[in-house]
């Protein structure tokens, strides 16, 4: 991830080659494909079934979050920084609607095709897939633009209860 000013200005599929490590994502060979992925358009390759990952997060150890333990300044990545980051984001758009989301991915495969809601990840590869434009099984949906998804949730959950 590339940051100016406060903003994402570019993101790239985490993958340090043979040296480090990279994410991960495909096609599950134990869990069918889920009718909302399927209805969203994922095709899945060969035999493969339900698509991964939903959404992503920075990955990488050298870029990833800057947090404060026992007093120590130091970043970190991967899953132990991404669950977090979500779980943390999720709390906060329920508490904006005073409601919980509930099982998230129905939600958000369901969301209309928006730039705003997540950042879509274009470039990169996690040596088996290549990034590319709307959800690619390296990094799904692409990483949150919070305010932009609880808004865009809001409004999907608002147009259903109409």
């Amino acid at each position: 991830m590339q940051s100016s000013g406060g903003q994402i200005s570019s993101e790239t599929a985490w993958n340090d080659g043979a040296q480090g490590g990279a994410g991960g994502g495909g096609y599950s060979n134990q869990f069918a494909l889920p009718s909302y992925q399927s209805i969203a358009g994922i095709k899945p390759s060969g035999a493969g079934g339900r698509g991964v990952p939903d959404v992503c997060a920075d990955a990488d150890p050298e870029t990833g979050y800057q947090v404060l333990v026992d007093g120590e300044s130091l970043v970190i990545g991967g899953t132990s920084a991404a669950a977090p980051l979500w779980s943390a984001l999720i709390a906060l758009i329920n508490q904006k609607r005073n409601a919980p989301i509930g099982f998230l991915q129905p939600a958000i495969y369901g969301l209309p095709p928006s730039p705003d809601a997540f950042h879509d990840i274009t470039s990169g590869s996690n040596g088996a897939f290549s990034a590319g434009p709307g959800w690619d099984a390296v990094t799904g949906l692409g990483s949150p633009w919070g305010v932009n998804l609880a808004a865009a949730l809001a409004k999907a959950s608002a147009s259903k209860a109409t």
